[in-house]
């Protein structure tokens, strides 16, 4: 199935239904007096977070959503019928803002959270509502009040506590898929992730955290080279970041340490808060560096970059240090366990930022 992770579509409540004009006619009943029931409300439109949905794929090819008017009034105290809501499931984490003003509406957070996205119009009064002791036999009535029409831009932005970024081929995909549930595609070959994983590391039986893979990253991607500047947005609601370093790259002339600088520059670029988010160092590949070396190279390779954060040393394919490093990081995800998922920061001048 294919990721979509944005989507543009047009919404329109119902219209209220019309009030009736009409007056109670029945043999030996000369003034039976008005009966004009009022006008139904028109359906209203509903977000719905549901877990179960993973993309917006379904809001790329449906693009308008039109619930039912309300039906008029009608006669011997009828009133119409209301016109029935439409509830629009999405995925957990979507954002959603007026493509106009770029107002966010809505931020769906939680499984079954239920926000409203545009009103039905009230129905119309019939004549039978303006029925008054002195106005024995009214003749007014209303019309339906229309229903709510917004254009609304959908943006998903996955839930995980923890991301992961690299260059292609640092070995993200190999990690993510021995440490979780996930099964991404892996090959050898760059830009082999088209689109974001999630996966649940399970440390103990009621410990667990969500991660997040994201296609492999290179120099310009701020500027929307390669593939993994379409998805940086995925990372901005995470609490950490793992940057995955291919510390054994086949080509003797690659400077991990000059991926590295290359791949903080584009963060900083991309938005800076995101780049002042956690980040702590995955050294990828260590099976393929000769055991007597690594060390050494360890402590050239911090030297050289002037890191002052946790460093890690691994080997996804091999299954080595993986276990220090998801406990620590389930460590690390407990004590913020309680913060809430960070909201858009171009949005935060509309909805608030923690």
């Amino acid at each position: 199935m294919k990721f979509v992770d944005e989507a543009t579509i047009d919404i329109a409540a119902g219209n209220g239904g019309a009030g009736c004009m009409s007056f109670r006619r029945e043999k030996f009943i000369p003034f039976g007096g008005p009966n004009g029931g009022d006008g139904g409300r028109g359906g209203s439109i509903w977000a719905t977070a549901d877990r179960n949905i993973n993309t917006l794929i379904d809001y790329r090819y449906a693009r308008r959503h039109e619930a039912r008017n309300g039906e008029a009034g009608r006669g011997s105290d009828q009133f119409g019928a209301a016109g029935a809501d439409i509830e629009l499931r999405m995925p957990v984490g979507t954002i959603i803002a007026d493509a106009e003003t770029g107002e966010v509406l809505v931020e769906l957070l939680e499984h079954g959270q239920r926000e409203s996205l545009a009103k039905g119009g009230d129905g119309g009064f019939g004549n039978l509502h303006f029925k008054t002791s002195t106005n024995r036999a009214p003749r007014q009535k209303t019309p339906g009040w229309p229903g709510e029409e917004k254009k609304l831009k959908l943006e998903l932005r996955v839930l995980a506590d923890v991301g992961l970024l690299g260059m292609p081929n640092a070995g993200k995909s190999t990690l993510i898929a021995s440490v979780s549930n996930a099964r991404p595609k892996i090959a050898d070959y760059p830009f082999t992730t088209l689109h974001p994983n999630l996966g649940v590391v399970r440390v103990a039986p009621e410990k667990s955290f969500v991660i997040a893979d994201v296609p492999g990253l290179i120099e310009g991607a701020s500027e929307g080279a390669g593939l993994g500047h379409q998805f940086l947005r995925h990372l901005q609601r995470t609490r950490l970041l793992l940057h995955v370093v291919d510390f054994a790259p086949f080509d003797d002339t690659i400077d991990p340490v000059a991926q590295v600088r290359a791949i903080a520059t584009e963060l900083k670029k991309y938005d800076p808060k995101l780049h002042a988010k956690p980040r702590w160092m995955v050294l990828n590949k260590l099976d393929m560096v000769p055991a007597e070396e690594r060390e050494a190279r360890v402590k050239d390779f911090v030297r050289r970059l002037r890191w002052k954060g946790p460093v890690f040393q691994i080997s996804a394919l091999a299954r080595e240090g993986l276990k220090p490093l998801t406990d620590a990081i389930y460590m690390h995800v407990a004590e913020h366990q309680r913060e809430k998922p960070l909201p858009d920061p171009r949005f935060e001048d509309e909805v608030g930022g923690d």
